[in-house]
């Protein structure tokens, strides 16, 4: 059960970060934070319900991967936004122009 309101906290203070926080990287680790608080929540669940380990492992192992891949983009999105227009607080971007 502590397990539990671990990652609930974990989710709990990604959500806060992403809500209150202006800048990009700020929300950029608030997701990861909530991605981290899932995936811990995910495989500590599956552990106690008796599921097969190498399923659990891989679709945690992918999880992982997935919220990599999304830290990288997000970053790349970043840079090449502030490159552009100098910028990097999520309400200055409010018009997307080609």
């Amino acid at each position: 059960m502590s397990i539990l309101v671990a990652c609930a906290f974990v989710f709990g203070a990604g959500l806060f970060v992403v809500l209150s926080r202006r800048d990009v990287i700020g929300v950029l680790i608030g997701l990861e934070l909530m991605l981290g608080g899932a995936n811990v929540l995910l495989v500590a669940l599956a552990t106690v319900s008796g599921q097969d380990a190498s399923t659990t492992q891989s679709l945690g192992l992918m999880v992982l991967v997935m919220a990599a891949a999304e830290a990288a983009v997000g970053l790349a999105l970043l840079i090449a936004a502030f490159k552009r227009t100098g910028r990097s607080q999520v309400d200055e971007f409010g018009e997307v122009t080609g």
